[in-house]
C-alpha cells in the first residue's frame, strides 16, 4: 500500500499471488533488477501480515489462510560490531529461517546465495529451495537471479517459475 501510494499514477503494477499447500506453494521469481521481485515478496508477506491481524488488505479480493510465522531473508548488510560478513548474515538469518519454518509458514527469501561466488551461491540457493519444497513444505517466494534453479520446477510439482519484467522507455 505504501509504494502504490506514493509511486507515480499508473507505475505501480498490481500482481496476483496464489500460492497452496496442496498445489503451487514455491515461487522462483526471476527477472532484472528494479523490475519488482522484493516489491513482490514484501508487498505478499505485508497482505498476510494484515490479514492476521484482522486489518484491511490491499487488494481487490484475497483469501489468506492462517500463517504460524512469516520468516522473511530480504537485504544485504553486514555486522560490523558482531565481525560478520553480509554473507555470514545471509547464511545465519537463512539457517534460522530453515529451523524455525513449519508447513504452516510463509517464508520469502530474497537472492539467496549472491554474497559469494557464482558456484557456491547457486549451490546454497538450490540447496535452500530444494530443501523448502521436500522438508519443509510451507508457502514460500524464492527471488532469485540464478535462472537454473528454474530447472526444479520440472521435478516438482509445487514448484513454479515466475518472471517479473521491465518496459524501457524513452
Amino acid at each position: 500500500p505504501v509504494v502504490e501510494r506514493l509511486a507515480a499514477k499508473g507505475r505501480f503494477v498490481p500482481n496476483d499471488v496464489r500460492l497452496s499447500l496442496d498445489g503451487e506453494r514455491l515461487w522462483l521469481v526471476t527477472g532484472p533488477n528494479m523490475a519488482g521481485k522484493s516489491t513482490l515478496l514484501r508487498q505478499t508477506a505485508l497482505s498476510v501480515v494484515l490479514a492476521q491481524l484482522g486489518s484491511f488488505v490491499p487488494a481487490r479480493r484475497a483469501r489468506i489462510g492462517v500463517v504460524d510465522r512469516v520468516l522473511s531473508r530480504v537485504g544485504a548488510s553486514d555486522d560490523v560490531a558482531r565481525g560478520e560478513s553480509t554473507f555470514m548474515v545471509e547464511m545465519r538469518e537463512t539457517a534460522e529461517i530453515l529451523r524455525n519454518a513449519s508447513r504452516r509458514s510463509l517464508v520469502i527469501l530474497d537472492e539467496i546465495g549472491r554474497g559469494t561466488s557464482t558456484y557456491d551461491g547457486l549451490a546454497i540457493a538450490w540447496s535452500v529451495a530444494e530443501h523448502i519444497d521436500l522438508a519443509v513444505q510451507c508457502r514460500a517466494l524464492f527471488a532469485t537471479h540464478y535462472h537454473e534453479l528454474t530447472e526444479l520446477a520440472s521435478t516438482s510439482a509445487h514448484v513454479a517459475n515466475y518472471c517479473v519484467s521491465a518496459r524501457e522507455a524513452g
